[in-house]
């Protein structure tokens, strides 16, 4: 669980990255970013702020934030605790071994093609759901997935963030 925004403005920079790991997959670098904001009126104007951030990183930091999330079907066991969730491994979802070389195959040629992790919003699909979009993300320009991605990603944290606010009025 989070602390209320105005304890996290007063940790260390560290130990905001750390309470703001489980929304960013860890991204040390983008974190320290958001620490250097500081101070937040709300997680909500956090997050404005973390887009407007992703937005305007130099694309080596756009890159390496995209990277900090794990790919889709990546191996249950190598996935952060809110990933295992959002990617259906708690409910059991698996989709057999088919799918999962689909998976495997379409992140290799997405990630040959762009050079970077295909991220997306999974909001509970199950993987199956996902090939469709990643399929067409591989018709997309480079620039144009490095913008959905980290659009996705600050959508993941907004999610994320609904189930780790400590206090209601805090939620986003």
């Amino acid at each position: 669980m989070l602390p209320p925004i105005s304890e996290l403005n007063r940790l260390g920079e560290e130990e905001f990255a750390r309470e703001l790991s489980p929304l960013f997959e860890g991204a040390p670098r983008f974190c320290a970013r958001l620490a250097a904001g500081r101070p937040y009126a709300s997680y909500g104007q956090l997050l404005d702020h973390a887009a407007r951030t992703a937005s305007e990183l130099p694309e080596v930091e756009k890159v390496e934030l995209i990277d900090c999330h794990p790919r889709i079907g990546a191996d249950r066991t190598t996935v952060s605790e809110m990933s295992y969730r959002e990617q259906g491994y708690d409910a059991g979802d698996s989709d057999g071994q088919a799918m999962q070389a689909t998976l495997d195959r379409l992140n290799a040629a997405y990630e040959q093609r762009f050079g970077f992790r295909f991220v997306v919003h999974v909001a509970g699909r199950h993987r199956s759901a996902v090939v469709p979009v990643l399929e067409a993300a591989l018709r997309r320009q480079r620039s144009e997935e490095i913008e959905r991605a980290l659009s996705d990603i600050v959508t993941i944290a907004r999610d994320r963030l609904s189930t780790l606010v400590a206090s209601r009025e805090e939620r986003v």
